[in-house]
């Protein structure tokens, strides 16, 4: 049987014909040769944050608060990462988070395609994102066997909405995942500087400039006057969603819903009550708003608040360890973002592939050594704290 920390064995038997990786295997030496590679606009937008970027820093620094503690004499010859999602078992619980300049991180301008192939590959599902260069129903193309959810900005206008939603249904999306905390942008010093805003230059707009809808209340189409067209995306992007536009939106599919952006365990009994049928534990990655907790401090909480919800997760993971003390949390999938974006520049549908190879390797060689054969036996382990 075939395990992802195999991986670590082509790496060490191609050393012994002279091959190294073309990637790094380590998120600090990946960003360094990403931050070399991309044009300085998109490499600002990609890591930067919001404010003086505490929050960012604390998602990351975080982890390393919590600590694991091994269990010794225990077979772990064969682990077991597998998981269920909605029906349907993967072989790890590591999802690809919705990146909205992801397409313009390829060298091609293609990030978007190379992600879903990458995907496929290395069966995970990914999250494909509203903002996008290629649109819903190619990406799906791209991905063909594999899978992926629909992540979606609410527009102001409700009929786009269902537009997008029922677009995604027929694509073969499986399930919607709605982001809370991005209806308006937060303040980002770094891209503020530069006067940087990539989907004002029309970047990332291909889903709505392939709706019929959108293209129904322009004079002319996007392609005569994108000017035009971004002008009215921009006066329609983002409505604040509220308790009732919950309840709408649940009523509009009958796909999965699953909630981007909850952090209080009250909001998300509430949203398990509207009948959403996961919640995500996520702050954005500190992209949207700054001064707030560690999305993995608050991660306890919200799993014991949720039941038998499931729980996703993302903001901070840079590593397999990362991912374990997640899922020794409770969650349920861990999504990574910037980690496969710098893979993607240095390497396209490759170099996403490596990163999540190396991640899972690295994840699946921690719970070998550590005395967890599965996730049952890691998360009946739990963390503990490292420091006060």
């Amino acid at each position: 049987m075939n395990q992802f920390g195999d991986y670590q064995n082509e790496i060490y038997f191609d050393g012994l014909r002279g091959i190294k990786p073309s990637l790094p295997v380590d998120f600090k030496r990946l960003e360094e040769r990403a931050s070399a590679a991309l044009p300085q606009s998109v490499l600002s937008y990609v890591q930067r944050g919001c404010g003086d970027e505490f929050t960012q820093r604390r998602n990351v620094e975080a982890f390393s608060d919590w600590g694991l503690v091994p269990r010794m004499l225990v077979d772990t010859r064969v682990r077991d990462l597998s998981v269920d999602v909605f029906g349907k078992r993967y072989a790890s619980p590591l999802m690809l988070c919705p990146i909205g300049v992801i397409g313009v991180c390829a060298q091609d301008g293609r990030g978007d395609i190379a992600t879903a192939r990458a995907a496929a590959a290395a069966r995970v599902p990914m999250i494909a994102s509203t903002l996008m260069n290629d649109s819903l129903e190619t990406v799906a193309e791209a991905l063909g066997e594999g899978d992926a959810f629909f992540q979606l900005y609410t527009p102001k206008d409700r009929d786009l909405a269902q537009s997008f939603v029922r677009r995604a249904e027929a694509a073969g999306y499986k399930g919607i995942v709605v982001t809370l905390d991005t209806w308006l942008t937060g303040w980002r010093p770094r891209d503020l500087n530069d006067s940087n805003f990539p989907q004002l230059r029309g970047v990332a707009l291909a889903n709505y400039f392939s709706d019929p809808l959108f293209r129904a209340k322009l004079a002319v189409p996007p392609e005569e006057d994108i000017a035009a067209a971004v002008r009215y995306w921009a006066s329609i992007f983002g409505m604040t969603v509220t308790w009732d536009d919950l309840a709408w939106l649940r009523s509009i599919t009958t796909l999965p819903l699953i909630v981007k952006g909850i952090q209080h365990p009250d909001d998300a009994k509430r949203a398990i009550d509207l009948g959403v049928d996961a919640i995500y534990c996520s702050n954005h990655g500190g992209r949207q708003a700054n001064g707030g907790l560690a999305s993995i401090d608050l991660l306890p909480a919200l799993v014991a608040a949720c039941g038998d919800v499931p729980v996703w997760f993302d903001s901070g993971i840079r590593s397999g360890t990362d991912v374990v003390k997640a899922l020794a949390m409770g969650a349920s999938m861990v999504g990574v973002g910037r980690p496969y974006a710098y893979g993607l520049a240095l390497g396209g549908t490759a170099g996403v592939v490596h990163v999540i190879r190396s991640i899972l390797a690295e994840a699946d060689l921690l719970m070998a050594v550590d005395g967890f054969p599965d996730l049952a036996a890691l998360r009946a382990a739990g963390l503990r704290r490292t420091r006060a």
